[in-house]
This record gives C-alpha cells, structure tokens and sequence, in this order.
C-alpha cells in the first residue's frame, strides 16, 4: 500500500470516492509507515485504535459528500484535542487530556476526516529547528543530519515521510511556511482570523494562526476549505 500513502491528499479522496480503497486499509498503511519510522520522532501522541475504529465506521456508513471522506490526519500537538492529550512539545502539560475540541480540528472532523495521533513541535511553539521539544527533536526525512524546520517540524517531517495524507501547523513568524520549505512540502499561513484560533494553545495570539501542511498546491486549498469550515 506504500504507492497509496505516497499520493497527494486530492487523490487519496478520489480513490476513497471511487471505492478504489478503503477508509481501513488506508488508516493501516499509515499505521504502517508510522511504525516504521520512529527514528524521525514526529508522533508525541497515536490514536491508532481510535482510527482504526472510526474508519470501520466510515467504510460501513460512507460519506462520499465531505470534503475529506474516511481521511486519517495526524496534526500538530498544539491543537486541543478532545480526550486525547496535548502537551503542545512541553511536560508540564505532559498529563493535560482536554474536554473540548479545538474549532480548526472540530471541521476538519465535520468535514470526514479523524485522528491519527499527534505530531511533536518546539515547545509552545517556540522554535525553528524542532530541537526544543520536551519529547526530543524531529528527524527531516531529506536526510539523518537535517532539521524539519519549526516550530511545526513534526507536521512538516510527517507530511514528507508519508506518515499523514496531510496536516495542520501554526504560524506566528514563520512556523508553517519555513519547516514547509525545509522539507519540500507545501505551507500556508492564512490570513489572520480565516482559521479559528479557539482551542490552540497561544503562542502570541495577535500572530498565531492555523494553517494547512501539504505535499501539493491543492491539497493545501482543500485542507484550507475544510479547516475554515
């Protein structure tokens, strides 16, 4: 299934669409690849069983209408998430499970897609290599010796490593934009209140915004549409 996860988000859902694969066996590729790539470090958090689970539930009761139908995610670890951790790359937040839901990741659930776990960052969002993360620094894919840029590094690695079909990061000074670059990924920072900023853990909350992280130019707009709800 490798030629699967290593195709862009757009035709992902085209071959969830046309039944040409299932929501299952595409969550248990990722899987896959997830597990054979612990050295990048990307993962602070996995959801597998409760992936494996919606997928089930999408394949049995599909949607094909959504903007993301059957489609696993993992996204950066500053986004609330609820009942499942967010330590936003810091221990002292290393036991916060949150009640709610962050707005950005609250649509891209409403749009079909689910959880995949959750992907390392420079703690608080407060870096540009990925290196000051409580949880260890992110490996870029390119190569051993490299950083994925940051503070969105997880996100970056995990999106050139085909470890997710596509992610979410937040930019304050470059945090989307500048790991995209160092990985050979697409990054965007929307413009300022596109993206809720509900449920993120701040940074500087007069810059920070949610944006998508992608292997292609569409894929970005579509991750876009269905994070701005």
């Amino acid at each position: 299934m490798s030629e699967i996860t290593s195709q862009s988000l757009q035709e992902i859902v085209d071959n969830i669409k046309t039944k040409k694969i299932s929501s299952l066996d595409l969550t248990k590729s990722y899987i896959e690849n997830i597990d054979k790539a612990k050295k990048l470090n990307t993962f602070v958090t996995k959801a597998f069983d409760q992936a494996l689970e919606k997928a089930k539930i999408f394949d049995n009761k599909p949607n094909f209408n959504q903007l993301l139908p059957g489609i696993p995610l993992a996204v950066k670890d500053l986004f609330c998430t609820e009942n499942i951790k967010t330590t936003a790359g810091s221990n002292i937040l290393n036991n916060f499970i949150p009640s709610y839901e962050s707005t950005v990741t609250k649509n891209l659930w409403d749009s079909g897609a689910f959880l995949l776990g959750k992907l390392n960052c420079d703690e608080f969002a407060m870096g540009s290599s990925n290196e000051t993360s409580f949880f260890g620094n992110v490996i870029n894919p390119v190569a051993d010796k490299l950083v994925p840029g940051g503070s969105s590094g997880g996100s970056s690695s995990a999106v050139a490593a085909d470890l997710t079909p596509a992610t979410i990061g937040t930019d304050t000074g470059g945090s989307i934009r500048q790991p995209a670059s160092f990985t050979g990924t697409v990054g965007l920072k929307p413009t300022y209140g596109l993206c809720s900023r509900w449920g993120i853990v701040a940074f500087a909350s007069s810059l920070d915004q949610a944006g998508p992280m992608t292997k292609t130019v569409t894929d970005c707009a579509i991750m876009l549409e269905a994070m701005s709800g």
